[in-house]
């Protein structure tokens, strides 16, 4: 997205916010980001892929979810008591259309910025029930991702692939220490290992605890005591040094995510893909 665009955004995020909820501006403001991110992505892949049709959509029911369960097993997918129920992904859901007329997920994103340290330093703002303390203990905001993510996978656990990409930002997702000077000349050191407001340890069960800043689309297979086991795994990214995802950056990821989708779709699209 062109700098002009994504500060237009910004402020009209700014300007229609609506009643304070317990995500901060920078937090909706992140959010809303990445949904526009999709949209791009979605225009990507429709000039590299004029041959396959692209769809973003919002949402995901969980009508569809349970719908996707029981093809694969009848007791499953029985369960919804709310029959609107559905999930919304920050950057909601990029699918294309395959050679048998299905809609197959291509991207799905996810953005969380979680942890104000570094701002409020260099605000000179003191927090905490006194207002004395540099540093604020960290909150419990990214659990939603976890739904979401449960969710996405349950409606993909067909696939040989997940691609869903989790996007974090904030002093809560630091993978190094970071120095901050107050406006008064005085440094401080938030450190990454530091657990009061390190919160990635909470995620990365999301991706059974492989690395983080990579590619995990394609599913992994492990097997113990001669079981095969199919790992669905997020592929998380995280701005380690505090500091703010770019359009750029973000459209790169996810490109990457979904040109890895439609290799493991490769036999599912022939067809059109071969078609003159």
């Amino acid at each position: 997205m062109k700098k002009g665009q994504s500060s237009r955004l910004t402020e009209q995020q700014k300007e229609g916010q609506g009643p304070i909820t317990i995500f901060h501006k920078e937090a909706q403001i992140h959010d809303t980001e990445v949904g526009n991110t999709s949209l791009l992505v979605k225009k990507q892949l429709e000039f590299e892929f004029p041959m396959l049709k692209f769809r973003y959509r919002k949402d995901l029911s969980k009508k569809e979810i349970n719908k996707a369960l029981k093809k694969i097993d009848k007791s499953l997918g029985q369960t919804l008591f709310v029959k609107s129920a559905s999930i919304k992904p920050d950057g909601g859901i990029i699918e294309v259309k395959d050679d048998n007329g299905n809609w197959r997920v291509v991207v799905v994103s996810e953005a969380k910025h979680q942890g104000k340290d570094i701002e409020n330093i260099r605000a000179g703002k003191l927090v905490g029930k006194k207002n004395d303390q540099d540093i604020m203990a960290a909150g419990n905001a990214i659990e939603r991702a976890y739904k979401n993510i449960n969710e996405i996978a349950n409606f993909m656990l067909s696939e040989c692939y997940f691609p869903y990409v989790l996007f974090l930002e904030g002093s809560n997702f630091l993978t190094q220490d970071v120095v901050v000077t107050r406006p008064d000349g005085r440094k401080v050191t938030l450190l990454y290992n530091d657990g009061k407001i390190n919160r990635l340890d909470r995620l990365t069960a999301a991706n059974y605890g492989m690395p983080i800043n990579t590619n995990l689309c394609k599913n992994k297979f492990v097997k113990s005591r001669g079981v095969s086991i199919m790992l669905q795994a997020a592929s998380i990214y995280t701005k380690g040094e505090g500091g703010h995802w770019n359009d750029k950056d973000m459209i790169e990821v996810m490109f990457d995510v979904a040109r890895t989708s439609l290799k493991m779709l490769g036999t599912d699209l022939f067809s059109q893909i071969t078609k003159k």
